[in-house]
């Protein structure tokens, strides 16, 4: 099914076959993400459909594992609240989620920079606890990031004329050398780029879109201190989070600098009209390498 097809009618309509409690709410769209198409369901509420053929399988791992991780975690997220099944009129399941409010940070100014920072900290140190032996893996995020080095070069190559080609190998070449983690693997978000962190007031106060949920080491989401604060604010969230070593914060800074290549292409490709494209990723991708680079 087409997004272009969907229509306030037809999302109306499905709530009311499979919950009718919640049909006369206000429905109205809301800007939405790779996966699935987002509406806003009354003031709490959000309705998610699943546009691609992975979107069914994200839903059904968010629905699973959110409302407990949910229960210990300091910022609101999206906890889902309902299990829609297919049906003939949307051949897909759905989920209603509780909506979580603010702006996305590829758009939004962070001008509380302490307060960010701590609520940041403390998010990711709730999040990052041993995960269970069934808890989910993902390809691209739970694996030590040194297989990731062919990743590493086709996203280089794609922008390399847009970057510092041999700062950024720099930064990867210290973070594949560091030491391995080797902890249990803990519960990740694992796609904290900017436009899954909502501010509020200047201030973070909210995570979104955990379809990359997985077990892994906790560098992967630490990248954070420079996908989503400003820039000299590492060192403060490194502090709050207490439990860094050199080893991953040089691990953190592979993430990122991996994150920050993939950003920009999705940008340039948005700049060069082509398919996937989207118009803020591109300036958060060169803003997390100047970030990094600047970290002592």
């Amino acid at each position: 099914m087409e997004r272009a097809s969907i229509n306030e009618g037809f999302v109306r309509d499905l709530v009311r076959d499979q919950h009718p409690e919640l049909a006369d709410l206000e429905i109205r769209p809301v800007p939405s993400g790779w996966d699935n198409q987002l509406w806003r369901l009354g003031d709490e509420l959000a309705v998610r459909l699943p546009m691609t053929e992975r979107a069914p399988a994200l839903l059904r791992k968010e629905f699973r594992w959110l409302p407990e991780l949910a229960k210990r975690l300091p910022l609101p997220i999206p906890t889902p609240q309902h299990f829609s099944e297919p049906t003939a009129r949307f051949p897909r399941p759905w989920i209603v989620a509780r909506w979580v409010p603010g702006e996305p940070a590829d758009g939004a100014e962070i001008r509380n920079v302490y307060q960010s920072v701590d609520n940041l900290a403390r998010f990711l140190r709730a999040l990052h606890q041993p995960a269970p032996v069934d808890a989910p893996t993902n390809p691209g995020r739970s694996v030590p990031l040194p297989t990731l080095t062919e990743v590493f070069e086709s996203r280089l190559a794609a922008v390399a004329e847009a970057v510092d080609v041999r700062r950024v190998r720099q930064v990867w070449s210290q973070a594949i050398a560091a030491p391995h983690w080797t902890g249990p693997a803990v519960w990740l978000h694992a796609d904290l780029h900017p436009a899954n962190a909502l501010v509020s007031d200047g201030t973070i106060s909210g995570i979104v879109d955990f379809g990359d949920l997985c077990a892994g080491d906790p560098a992967t989401d630490l990248a954070a201190a420079w996908k989503l604060l400003p820039q000299d604010a590492a060192d403060s969230f490194f502090s709050s989070y207490a439990m860094t070593t050199e080893a991953a914060i040089h691990r953190a800074k592979g993430w990122a600098v991996l994150s920050a290549l993939d950003l920009l292409s999705i940008g340039r490709a948005w700049e060069r009209g082509l398919p996937g494209g989207q118009p803020t990723w591109g300036r958060a991708g060169r803003r997390i390498l100047e970030r990094v680079f600047a970290f002592a």
